[in-house]
């Protein structure tokens, strides 16, 4: 799900986009296989073809003393939680967005749409200035439009068959026989992901992802965890280049700044394999790199102020 080229010698993108590709299909998989959904029809969730219920159903719940429903609830709901939870913050914590710029199903279509308007206009966004000469005719912006709305409405059923029967709404669909909610929920869903797809695709990473939010908190307040690193000493570099690492990252970042000025950076690492692919013939290599932040310089999430305190001089 990437429409943007990759170099052969990037295996890092390659490796991306492989990870990529699988998490978005089995998004996508997921509730026609029965890995994972929510059947509205049975009220209870579907994991890998078993029936999650908690193991509470009336008959038993009627039987059983209070402590017993509870131990199940803890079992069964509490303990999965609590394990689940610190598990991702820690990951995002030692590494930061990880499951955004390697897994996201919604992060891959923003790098596929930034690519294709790319090609269309110069820029990524529409919120960043025309290039001259690349405002791209009607025909393409129609079909940019037309591949938004396709994937918007393959995200809308997505979500719908993870709360319906998956088979049987498909069936329904094809055969002109949906009903009406249903219709409503895919008509309103493909509208507002297509509008998201179109015009806030990365600010909606940005700033209305809770789940990216909380994984960037972590990352911040871990003044070791790998950043983007510019290689200062060498700025002089730089020069002729027309900022190919800016221009990459799909999020819109300054990323040779601090790291406080990217606190939504996906670890995509865009930025760093355009600094190589620029830097190619430089036998010192990439300026930007992806290693351990050093708390002295990289600022977190609260920034601390280092202070050298010279010890005071007695008076003869």
């Amino acid at each position: 799900m990437h429409a943007q080229t990759v170099n052969p010698k990037d295996t890092l993108q390659q490796k991306r986009l492989i990870t990529r590709c699988a998490f978005f299909l089995l998004f996508l998989l997921a509730p026609v296989l029965n890995i994972f959904r929510y059947d509205l029809t049975e009220t209870h969730f579907v994991l890998f073809g078993f029936p999650l219920s908690f193991n509470l159903n009336l008959n038993w719940v009627a039987q059983s003393t209070p402590t017993e429903v509870a131990g199940q609830i803890l079992f069964w709901f509490i303990l999965p939680i609590m394990v689940l939870v610190p598990l991702v913050l820690w990951i995002a914590f030692k590494w930061g967005r990880l499951y955004c710029g390697w897994l996201c199903p919604h992060f891959s279509v923003v790098e596929t749409i930034n690519g294709l308007m790319t090609r269309i206009t110069g820029r990524p966004t529409l919120w960043e200035a025309l290039k001259k000469g690349s405002t791209g005719k009607i025909i393409h912006w129609v079909g940019l439009t037309l591949v938004c709305g396709l994937i918007g409405f393959s995200w809308a059923l997505a979500m719908l068959s993870y709360l319906l029967p998956p088979i049987p709404l498909y069936t329904d669909l094809v055969t002109g026989q949906l009903s009406l909610y249903p219709s409503i929920f895919l008509a309103v869903a493909t509208s507002v992901f297509t509008f998201d797809f179109l015009f806030a695709r990365h600010l909606f990473c940005k700033y209305g992802c809770a789940f990216g939010i909380v994984q960037s908190i972590a990352w911040m307040t871990n003044g070791k965890a790998p950043v983007v690193t510019f290689d200062t000493a060498r700025a002089a570099a730089c020069r002729d280049c027309t900022k190919a690492c800016d221009e990459a990252c799909p999020m819109r970042l300054p990323t040779r700044s601090h790291k406080r000025a990217k606190f939504s950076c996906t670890q995509c690492l865009q930025c760093v394999s355009a600094c190589r692919e620029v830097q190619k013939d430089n036998p010192e290599g990439s300026l930007l790199t992806w290693e351990p932040g050093q708390p002295g310089k990289q600022t977190v999430l609260i920034p601390v102020r280092q202070v050298d305190v010279a010890p005071r001089q007695t008076r003869a």
